[in-house]
């Protein structure tokens, strides 16, 4: 009696690792859930907020107030000019404001290009929505100085585009890998959108969390994108608050009234008091973001260093929070007996690969782990996986 669409996706894979670790005491480096506290301005504002009698609906898209400091922050950091009345929309996390994209634009039949490996969730978003899937690789590559990264192939993505092609989807930086969308790949992607008519949809969540002084492109800053991109985010890896379920949604008007009526009967709304206190959130001073990506970006090198020392190949992320690594070296026949085993054995986990492809086998070789933890925990991780080699 159930629906055919149920049948055709799992369980969240990350979510159920939290829950795999919890039940072995292990300590988890694979839900990306941040190991800080939010800043004390932010939660006095929540509280003042819930005093102050922001405890009923606010207007189904978005209060007046968050909507106003969405825009300045679109229009001053991502440079795209934003009206809070016309273009945002206030969702339950960035996730809702995917799904509530989804099934806005999609019709039968449309196709929706997806780089992979991608975040677990855009998977069954598709199928909930009744999309087609384009899958485009990002390959492995070898940078000058021999790092590990991934691209695409300029000639895969063109033949991933069709008539029917209703959008692609970007997520940068991107989780699982950390890839940071380069202005150049933008510009590519953007003459394609513009070739075969179609949108382009960003998932831009972690925005704020890129290294090594690359710039964050939001591809709806392009010109020739400004009215066929829908761009997401929301505030809950910046600041800490994943519990609050804060995201947002930036599109053209007459994107924007098709988003907020999906959105509103799923969900009505966002929490009203935690609206109100998002807009002190985005009134940081800006230091705040300076601090925020040194902390980061010495986890990234820590988490890093510790890897490697305990025998796994590491891609070197870019952004966002999270590192990709190659397992092969330890003879286990798949990623998910792997991640199983060390949750179990060692007491650390990490994500399988497989969950992030549409072929599970492109993944076999490969785990991911997160870092936004403090250094004690991610040093005691470290000397755990150390045991690794004693165990195997």
């Amino acid at each position: 009696m159930i629906s055919q669409k149920s049948t055709r996706f799992t369980e969240s894979v990350i979510r159920g690792m939290t829950q795999f670790c919890i039940r072995h005491n292990a300590i988890n480096l694979s839900q990306g859930t941040p190991g800080f506290e939010p800043p004390e301005e932010v939660k006095r504002a929540a509280i003042d907020a819930i005093q102050n009698g922001y405890n009923q609906y606010s207007i189904t898209w978005g209060a007046p107030r968050f909507r106003q400091a969405i825009a300045h922050k679109m229009a001053t950091f991502n440079g795209i000019p934003t009206e809070p009345d016309r273009n945002v929309t206030v969702t339950c996390g960035s996730t809702e404001g995917m799904m509530s994209t989804m099934l806005a634009i999609i019709n039968p039949g449309d196709e929706i290009v997806i780089f992979e490996p991608f975040y677990e969730n855009y998977g069954p978003d598709t199928i909930i929505s009744g999309a087609k899937p384009v899958y485009v690789p990002l390959r492995e590559t070898r940078t000058p100085e021999g790092d590990y990264q991934f691209a695409y192939d300029s000639d895969e993505l063109r033949n991933a585009f069709s008539q029917n092609t209703k959008a692609i989807v970007l997520n940068t930086p991107n989780n699982p890998l950390g890839k940071v969308f380069s202005r150049d790949e933008l510009q590519e992607i953007a003459a394609l959108c513009c070739e075969f008519d179609c949108l382009a949809v960003t998932d831009e969540i972690y925005e704020h969390m890129i290294y090594d002084e690359r710039p964050h492109v939001s591809i709806g800053a392009l010109p020739e994108m400004r009215d066929r991109t829908i761009t997401i985010s929301g505030l809950s890896k910046t600041y800490s608050i994943t519990g609050w379920r804060l995201g947002y949604v930036v599109a053209p008007e007459y994107l924007a009234n098709a988003i907020r009526k999906m959105h509103d009967f799923l969900t009505v709304g966002a929490p009203h008091p935690l609206q109100e206190a998002g807009v002190a959130a985005l009134q940081l001073d800006p230091a705040y973001y300076r601090q925020l990506v040194e902390r980061y970006d010495h986890r990234r090198k820590l988490l890093l260093e510790l890897l490697t020392e305990a025998g796994f190949r590491c891609y070197v992320p870019e952004g966002a929070y999270y590192i990709m690594t190659d397992i092969s070296a330890f003879g286990f026949p798949s990623d998910t007996e792997f991640a199983h085993w060390l949750v179990k054995e060692i007491g650390v986990g990490g994500v399988p690969g497989s969950s992030f492809y549409s072929h599970p086998e492109l993944g076999r070789t490969k785990l991911r782990f997160m870092f936004s933890k403090d250094e004690e925990t991610l040093r005691e991780a470290g000397a755990r996986l150390m045991r690794i080699r004693e165990k195997i």
